[in-house]
């Protein structure tokens, strides 16, 4: 079964005193003591948030580990990354984060392990990538990339996070910069079975998601049915 769970932001390093989307991932491996791996290449790596996610994840139930691509643990990513249960990818430039992992040739292990059951999941620039397109501003203002195309459609994270994603995203949509796709509060999270999306989740009361696709004349927003977790 392959899984991918994208979260418009929250988890963290955005809630770090709510869990719940974190314990929703973990959950979805039905392991006891999963071992889940954390990739923050799109922060360069940083120290302080690597810090964060052992600071967060030594308190639920499971065996976490980081894959540093500016200090690697291993020549080997191949069994690294395959004996991982879960892969989650941290926020930050989406554009430097894809561009070292197809230099390392990581896009490439990631779509093995996913198509072998390991759990793809993460927020912002960790979900922007399993999209074929995504609102980025990776390189200054927000504007669409490709990304690596394990899911059909486009995707905007931080939905009412930043209030310029929701009208630039409907911008590049109408314009045919980008194709239809989802897009996702902070606190939102898709989560995709097989190619299609299974459910939305939420650790807060009020994030939603959404379905945005472009018509004749406008763009129209479909709101999913999200499953509030607290």
């Amino acid at each position: 079964m392959k899984q991918i769970i994208a979260m418009g932001g929250g988890g963290f390093s955005m809630e770090p005193e709510n869990l719940s989307l974190d314990q929703y991932i973990i959950n979805q491996s039905g392991r006891k003591s999963p071992r889940i791996c954390f990739l923050p290449t799109a922060s360069g790596d940083s120290q302080n948030y690597i810090q964060r996610f052992y600071h967060a994840f030594q308190t639920l139930d499971c065996v976490p580990s980081h894959l540093s691509l500016f200090k690697p643990p291993t020549t080997d990513f191949i069994s690294f990354v395959m004996e991982k249960d879960v892969i989650y990818v941290g926020g930050g430039n989406t554009r430097n984060m894809l561009v070292l992992w197809k230099e390392w040739g990581l896009d490439l292990i990631l779509r093995e392990a996913w198509k072998n059951g390991v759990i793809l999941a993460g927020l912002s620039a960790g979900a922007i990538c399993w999209f074929e397109e995504g609102v980025t501003d990776s390189a200054g203002p927000l504007t669409s990339m490709k990304s690596l195309g394990f899911l059909q459609g486009s995707f905007c994270p931080h939905y009412d996070g930043e209030k310029n994603r929701r009208p630039i995203y409907h911008q590049l949509i109408s314009n045919e910069f980008l194709c239809d796709g989802y897009a996702a509060d902070d606190g939102a999270a898709l989560h995709f079975i097989n190619d299609q999306l299974f459910q939305t989740v939420s650790s807060r009361p009020g994030a939603k998601a959404y379905r945005v696709m472009r018509g004749e004349h406008e763009i129209f927003e479909i709101p999913l049915r999200v499953k509030y977790l607290g």
